[in-house]
């Protein structure tokens, strides 16, 4: 305990020196602009907890907690590269009366967009995107390498409240030797934000995904829905936080019909 007290403390000295050296006071509506466009030149630590309902034959309820930072590189004064990193920390609940829940680590999904120093209303990036196989059990991820082509664009316009944009990626298994075999899956990521002066925003930013290798009834997840969220401060230190409900209109055999997504995202304007 007392070790994770001291990481504790060194943790929230280091959040608050970063935002103290930000080098502009942006407003609470210019920062939720910002954390909804994926390639900011923006260091951000969001924690994204996702409570699946009705999951599994049994209708049990999983969970999937996703820690990913983001960290801009400049390339030079024309060209930044933004890196996302997704870790999730997974509760997989009993599948079956014999197959019992278990809880640990998924596959870690690494992003790297080559992006415009210098955007103007539309904001593109590009770039690779790699799974990595870092799952602490068999039944929360692939023993795999993946790797694809990842793509964002967005429009933001600092006199308009709204932001609206799309991501998207594919990944492919560089093998199929290891435990779960080979896989082609995707995600489409449309979003759209409509932000008040106070730093409120109303939010849709639902993710679909795809199982290329599925039986085709049972390839899509499609889920509607929104949410609304809010960036205020911690002292100095620029926090976003949301909520949002998703019901899956298209989902395989034992897909959930419900997602809960609930956000904090921590910020260091730079």
């Amino acid at each position: 305990m007392p070790d994770i007290r001291r990481l504790a403390a060194v943790l929230g000295v280091a959040a608050t020196v970063a935002a103290t050296a930000a080098r502009a006071e942006l407003s609470a509506e210019q920062l939720a602009k910002i954390t909804q466009n994926p390639v900011a030149n923006l260091i951000s630590v969001p924690f994204q907890n996702n409570t699946n309902l009705h999951f599994g034959p049994q209708n049990n309820t999983q969970n999937v907690l996703n820690i990913q930072p983001v960290i801009p590189f400049t390339v030079n004064s024309d060209w930044n590269i933004i890196t996302r990193t997704i870790v999730p920390v997974i509760w997989m609940p009993d599948l079956t009366p014999t197959v019992k829940a278990v809880n640990g680590i998924g596959d870690t999904v690494f992003t790297a967009w080559l992006s415009p120093a210098k955007p103007g209303k539309w904001i593109w990036g590009a770039g690779p995107v790699v799974q990595a196989p870092t799952d602490s059990d068999t039944r929360l991820g692939n023993r795999n390498w993946g790797l694809g082509p990842s793509v964002v664009l967005v429009h933001l316009d600092h006199q308009s409240p709204w932001v609206f944009g799309l991501l998207f990626n594919n990944i492919w298994s560089l093998s199929s030797n290891q435990a779960g075999g080979s896989y082609n899956h995707g995600v489409i990521q449309p979003g759209i934000n409509y932000n008040f002066t106070n730093g409120v925003y109303i939010t849709s930013s639902p993710v679909i995904t795809v199982d290329w290798r599925a039986a085709s009834s049972q390839q899509w997840t499609v889920p509607v829905g929104a949410g609304i969220g809010k960036v205020f401060r911690l002292g100095k230190l620029p926090v976003n936080m949301s909520l949002a409900g998703y019901y899956n209109v298209v989902s395989p055999t034992n897909g959930p019909n419900w997602d809960i997504r609930a956000q904090v995202q921590f910020l260091f304007p730079k």
